[in-house]
This record gives C-alpha cells, sequence and structure tokens, in this order.
C-alpha cells in the first residue's frame, strides 16, 4: 500500500485515470453477465465504448474536478465536506449523466443521441442523489485527495454497472425496484413518482 501511494504521489494522473478508465469499462462486463447470465455472450464492442467514454471523459473530469473542488473547500471540516458534496451533485452529477448517455450514442451512431439522456435523466439524477451523496461525504471525509479518483472509480465501478444496466431497460421500472431497497427515503420518491404518473393520465 505505502508503495503504491508512492508511486501515486509522483504519477497522480496517470494513475488515477488509468484505475478510474479500467474500472468503468470492467463495469459493462459485470453487467453483461449478470444480464445475460454466465453463459452468456459479451459483447465486446459495447465494453470497449464504455471503455472509451470512461477512460476519455469521466475519468479526467473527475481528476480535475476533485482537485479544483478540494482547492476550493480545503480539509474535511464538516462544513466544507457538505459544501463539496452539494457541489458535486448540483454541478458536477449533471455533467458526468449527460456525458455518459449522450457519449455512448454518439460512438453507437444513434440517429438522436439525446434520445436516451431526455428520458432517463430526472430518474437517475435522483437515483443518483441517494449513492453519490454517501460515497462523496465518504470521499471528502477520510479518503487522501491524492488517491481520490481511484477511489471513486470503485464507487463509479457500482454506479456504471446500474447505468449500463439501465440504459437498454425501462427506467421507471428499474429506479422503482431499487428505491424499495431504500428504507423512507426510496418509498418517499415512489410515491411521488406515482402521483405525477397520476396527474399526467389525468
Amino acid at each position: 500500500m505505502h508503495a503504491f501511494l508512492k508511486f501515486t504521489q509522483r504519477h497522480p494522473w496517470f494513475t488515477n485515470v488509468t484505475i478510474y478508465g479500467s474500472l468503468f469499462g470492467s463495469a459493462d462486463i459485470v453487467q453483461q453477465k449478470l444480464s445475460k447470465g454466465p453463459n452468456g455472450q459479451l459483447d465486446w464492442k459495447q465494453t470497449a465504448k464504455v471503455g472509451i467514454v470512461g477512460f476519455c471523459f469521466h475519468a479526467n473530469f473527475n481528476f480535475f474536478w476533485l482537485r479544483f473542488i478540494e482547492r476550493t473547500f480545503p480539509g474535511s471540516a464538516p462544513k466544507n465536506v457538505i459544501r463539496k458534496v452539494a457541489c458535486d451533485q448540483l454541478m458536477a452529477a449533471p455533467i458526468t449523466i449527460s456525458a455518459f448517455f449522450t457519449g455512448l450514442s454518439l460512438l453507437e451512431g444513434d440517429e438522436d443521441i439525446f434520445k436516451n439522456l431526455k428520458e432517463k435523466f430526472w430518474p437517475t439524477y435522483k437515483t443518483g442523489i441517494l449513492c453519490w451523496s454517501v460515497f462523496q461525504t465518504i470521499n471528502f471525509s477520510i479518503i487522501p485527495p491524492v488517491i481520490r479518483t481511484a477511489y471513486i472509480g470503485v464507487c463509479a465501478f457500482l454506479w456504471t454497472t446500474f447505468l449500463c444496466y439501465i440504459r437498454n431497460r425501462d427506467i421507471d421500472q428499474v429506479t422503482a425496484r431499487f428505491l424499495q431497497a431504500i428504507p423512507i427515503i426510496g418509498n418517499k420518491m415512489i410515491n411521488e413518482k406515482t402521483k405525477d404518473k397520476d396527474r399526467k393520465e389525468k
């Protein structure tokens, strides 16, 4: 661990971006295995596209974003942790979600590269707030700044598995199942979605 930290301090961009991008692509492999079963044939072209989006945008964006936000609100004092988490969810989250959906649609040559984004942004964003608020609170409280992009890569591995899963599925059904696993907050959000749907039908 000491050797890893020493190498990361010498080569922070290379280490963090490599780990993040690799985990990003690996998330698609896990998602395909879960969806198709252990004997299902993997779509390596899809995995490559997810990896490209992860390496080219998400890894670099998070590396420089985390450095910027740490310099803006330095330290792990509760007040600054709250500020960093709030800024991350209000500013970075919409950018990264948008880049994921539009980036993959662009690589796949979809006629309307914003179709998936328009249909799935808000449910994805609201679900992400629940996950990333916890991930980032831990990140800004106890994770050393030099390895924060790598830590976020591990969190993004779980999140990207979810994103890859919902990309070709009905977003409302998937998020409803996900939120059912979260007591109180999840049930409240499901009830709000049901009310909104009823109003639209009327």
